[in-house]
């Protein structure tokens, strides 16, 4: 019985010896932690005391987030009210769903009408003056430079970057700063094409600012870009699209995409490149999945059989085309497409639907 006692005592001081050992020895050993891909050669060393934590991980938490500030220039007709209550609605969801680490700071309608609304209270707003009567020439889209303008000189946004977007834009997930680096980020279009033009352009953007390939071919949104530059840039967007308007040559040839051209010649003439976001948007019906999309922008009308085939230019048996809700909003649970329709127009009514059913008072 003693005999059992005394080696019973020595098993368990020689396991609290063995584990007091390994205690110590981890404690004190040098751990390696190595990133997939990494070289053995190169470790990184973890020196916190009891939590350890890799050196790029820490970097990263304490990495300031980026926040911008999403801004929506507006008129207040039906029109533009029902799209810009349907963008914010989103925004406001997508931003909750981005969780602690979203990027997605304040929103503001940049209304350039000259007075308040009756939405004032359910959207951040900023009221600022229109053009001068006749000054637009009926190319209303020239208040936009002239609202950022005002917008950026009189209003206190908190936020060193700013995404210029549009009433018809709803945004499908949370969007990240995708600006980098002093350089703007944008979505490339197809139709604006610098070299095209060049001997236009070069009434703007003389050869001593360098090749015409230094205009990117993107309009002002969206775009994300640093709020400093954007205070540059906006006084010459609003001069040049005037000037544009102005000369016949330049109106002619760059119609309704104008201002577009505007803002990429003085983005280009104050030196802000931009990184081209391929991903940054789609437009149904011509993109037909969302992917890794961050923004629908349904300016094209979206016309279908009732097969799902595309009827484009042609009236279809089901469609949806924001021009004719121009005057009134449109109805709450719009029929879904057919069978056949792509994912993203599918989506895009989905997306109207849920705006429509949950936002207070629609159609007031």
């Amino acid at each position: 019985m003693g005999c059992g006692n005394i080696f019973f005592t020595l098993i368990i001081t020689f396991s609290v010896s063995l584990i007091t050992y390994n205690i110590i020895i981890s404690a004190n050993a040098p751990l390696k932690q190595e990133l997939p891909g990494s070289s053995s050669s190169q470790p990184v060393f973890l020196n916190d005391p009891i939590i350890k934590m890799p050196e790029n991980k820490k970097s990263t938490l304490t990495q300031k987030k980026r926040l911008f500030h999403t801004a929506v220039t507006a008129s207040n007709s039906v029109y533009n009210t029902w799209q810009t209550r349907v963008m914010y609605y989103w925004f406001k969801k997508m931003k909750e769903n981005g969780g602690e680490d979203c990027e997605m700071g304040g929103f503001t309608r940049i209304l350039h009408s000259g007075k308040s609304d009756k939405f004032m209270d359910e959207i951040p707003t900023f009221i600022a003056q229109p053009l001068p009567p006749g000054t637009d020439q009926g190319y209303i889209v020239l208040n936009r430079p002239w609202a950022f303008v005002q917008w950026l000189q009189q209003a206190d946004i908190k936020e060193d970057y700013i995404l210029m977007s549009e009433p018809d834009h709803i945004i499908v997930k949370p969007i990240p700063n995708l600006s980098r680096d002093g350089l703007g980020a944008a979505f490339p279009f197809f139709y604006i094409e610098p070299k095209k033009y060049e001997p236009v352009l070069r009434k703007f953007f003389p050869e001593d600012k360098g090749p015409i390939t230094n205009i990117d071919p993107i309009g002002n949104s969206p775009v994300i870009v640093g709020k400093e530059s954007l205070k540059k840039i906006a006084p010459t967007w609003m001069n040049v699209s005037l000037a544009m308007k102005k000369d016949p040559e330049a109106d002619k040839a760059f119609g309704w995409v104008l201002e577009m051209y505007a803002y990429a010649v003085s983005s280009a003439l104050h030196d802000v490149g931009n990184i081209l976001h391929k991903d940054f948007m789609l437009q149904p019906p011509w993109d037909t999945e969302i992917g890794n999309k961050f923004i629908i922008h349904y300016t094209y009308g979206c016309d279908y059989d009732m097969q799902g085939k595309l009827t484009y230019g042609k009236i279809g048996e089901w469609r949806f085309d924001k021009r004719s809700f121009d005057n009134v909003y449109p109805p709450k649970n719009l029929p879904l497409p057919p069978p056949g329709v792509p994912e993203s127009v599918v989506t895009l009514v989905k997306m109207v639907n849920e705006a429509s059913e949950n936002i207070p008072n629609w159609g007031a």
